[in-house]
């Protein structure tokens, strides 16, 4: 904003408070409130105006926000819980919120994996069971049928997990410029 220059006037005290807790309504400082409705007077007069045009993307852009305290310390133990920075966790979360899609932290993402991976093997594990049960293979506890039904599960889960690691992945690519 180098283009950007210093506005200001002097009110009473009275008028002062009341726009300060208009601003605080609205969850705004008293300059951008006061930002807002210039812009918006300076638009409905119908006079010509610069357009101004977004500032470049950078990916070292910035943004500050205001927590309580109550939801710094959630903010804490949910971005501990899944060992990533406080910043990295907003991230997540808006990124989440703005595209409407769910990513998972790249630990998250990585024990989902190995969670599938060792489903696989449990799953082959209980295939080779349940091709000896039916040839004719004895044997106490399970039975074919219980066998079968683990199978069905394992290979159910398998199938959830896959879609899931499937969306997450999806889920970093979508929206970004390609």
């Amino acid at each position: 904003m180098s283009e950007s220059t210093h506005l200001s006037t002097w009110v009473c005290a009275e008028a002062k408070e009341r726009f300060g807790a208009a601003a605080a309504r609205q969850g705004l400082s008293e300059s951008a409130l006061l930002r807002r409705l210039v812009e918006q007077m300076l638009a409905s007069s119908g006079l010509e105006t610069k357009v101004l045009e977004p500032p470049p993307d950078h990916r070292d852009a910035r943004v500050t926000i205001r927590l309580v305290s109550e939801d710094r310390a959630l903010l804490r133990e949910r971005s501990a819980a899944r060992t990533v920075p406080a910043a990295t966790f907003v991230s997540f979360l808006v990124r989440s919120h703005l595209r409407g899609v769910a990513p998972l932290p790249e630990r998250e993402l990585a024990a989902l994996r190995a969670a599938v991976s060792e489903l696989s093997a449990f799953a082959r594990s209980l295939h080779a069971m349940a091709q000896l049960l039916q040839r004719g293979g004895h044997s106490r506890v399970p039975g074919r049928v219980e066998v079968d039904g683990m199978e069905r599960i394992c290979d159910a889960l398998l199938n959830h997990f896959r879609t899931l690691i499937k969306a997450n992945l999806l889920s970093w690519t979508t929206g970004r410029a390609q």
